[in-house]
């Protein structure tokens, strides 16, 4: 693909440098009441931060294309060979700085149940990629990819698994962690080799690996939201398998993100400071039982997440979950069964909005070199999408309920 053309001004000085790099249909809350706010609505902003600042802080927009030579003041800064600095490099999920052990570690893929009756979650915030995808019961479930989990002790609680989530999962070489699964449409592929995994011993689990479990009490609570994730027997049961445990030669990175120092600010795009993955009315996609939204920061560049009328908070540091950046990622979907199993394909491609910088990207996702490689985000022009650096959360959309997505 051409290289998309970016120009970057400056308040001080005009510097730039770097350059542009560019199956099928899958088978397969408890908050305090001081968090509760009407649906639809932001009483209570977002909490206070000082002023973000960026050295040389660049301005992202698109230029007219050009048959003239592209020259150095053009190109985009993006992070393209990463080196290391003081036992450090920047991270192929966020771009940000990280220890190298960490940040050539493969990621781990944890289900987490996003339901009412299982809030609070503990660990999400420490998660650098978020993937939120309908199951039955047309609710949405969470399979938070996480690199940095060393200072967790726990986490979840942890659900069952869908055969869309094992896809996406494989796209970021991650080892997927479940307690429970779709047997019908699961099982299979949970035995292959091409799927390395960490799940509890249940039917249909044909490798267990019961030491990474165990459960917490949770009185008030129904027993499936109390099985979590240990990390102490996850790192015994990863050598037990014997998983390889960094990315392998062929890893394609799933982002693009700007370099240090820099924002990708699109600022000819539309503004969208209010993100509705479900619009704010009861429908069938997934989202609209408990209507989660997300409202832009602009103190702090970042996305806050609130969900049933509340903030989204993590129980492990009592933080509300944010963001850099989010994706609505459109996918054909089936009803499967009578049980209202899903299917959704997400390889090949489809629409996309890319949501960063309190504006909104529209474009196509592409996903056709095998399971073992992400989706790639482009926009209208085919030139791949910059992200800014921070985490990501990915909301699957149902495209038969594509109209119910709102954002202003």
């Amino acid at each position: 693909m051409e290289n998309r053309q970016i120009k970057y001004l400056f308040s001080i000085s005009m510097i730039c440098t770097a350059v542009l790099s560019g199956s099928l249909l899958l088978s397969g809350c408890g908050n305090n009441a001081a968090d509760e706010l009407p649906l639809g609505e932001v009483n209570e902003a977002p909490p206070e931060v000082s002023e973000q600042t960026f050295p040389e802080e660049s301005v992202l927009s698109e230029t007219k294309e050009s048959e003239s030579e592209e020259t150095e003041e053009d190109s985009i800064p993006i992070i393209e060979t990463r080196k290391t600095v003081g036992g450090k490099i920047q991270s192929y999920l966020t771009g940000e700085w990280l220890d190298k052990d960490k940040a050539e570690r493969r990621p781990i893929a944890v289900m987490i149940p996003n339901n009412a009756p299982a809030m609070p979650q503990y660990g999400l915030s420490k998660a650098a990629v978020i993937y939120e995808a309908p199951v039955e019961g047309r609710i949405t479930r969470l399979m938070a990819v996480f690199e940095n989990y060393d200072d967790l002790d726990h986490i979840g609680p942890i659900r069952s698994s869908r055969d869309y989530f094992v896809y996406v999962a494989m796209g970021y070489e991650a080892i997927y962690c479940n307690w429970g699964l779709a047997r019908p449409y699961v099982e299979e592929l949970l035995s292959r080799d091409t799927v390395q995994n960490i799940s509890a011993a249940v039917v249909g689990i044909h490798n267990p690996s019961d030491e990474a479990f165990g459960r917490i009490s949770r009185p008030g609570y129904a027993t499936e939201f109390t099985g979590y994730l240990f990390i102490d027997g996850l790192e015994k049961a990863i050598k037990r398998q014997k998983y390889e445990t960094n990315y392998d030669n062929d890893h394609v990175p799933p982002f693009t993100f700007v370099d240090d120092d820099f924002r990708a600010e699109y600022a000819e795009e539309k503004d969208a400071v209010s993100i509705y993955p479900g619009g704010r009315t009861a429908n069938q996609g997934g989202y609209g039982v408990y209507n989660p939204y997300f409202e832009y920061n602009e103190k702090d560049h970042l996305y806050y997440r609130y969900q049933d009328g509340k903030r989204q908070m993590d129980e492990y540091d009592n933080s509300q979950l944010t963001v850099s950046n989010v994706v609505f990622q459109y996918c054909h979907g089936e009803v499967r069964d009578k049980k209202d199993y899903l299917a959704f394909g997400v390889h090949g491609e489809g629409k996309v909005l890319v949501f960063t910088n309190g504006k909104v990207i529209e474009g196509t996702w592409e996903r056709y070199d095998g399971d073992a490689t992400p989706a790639k985000f482009y926009d209208k022009n085919g030139d791949e999408i910059i992200f800014n650096q921070g985490k990501t959360w990915i909301c699957n959309i149902w495209d038969e309920y594509e109209e119910f997505v709102e954002y202003q």
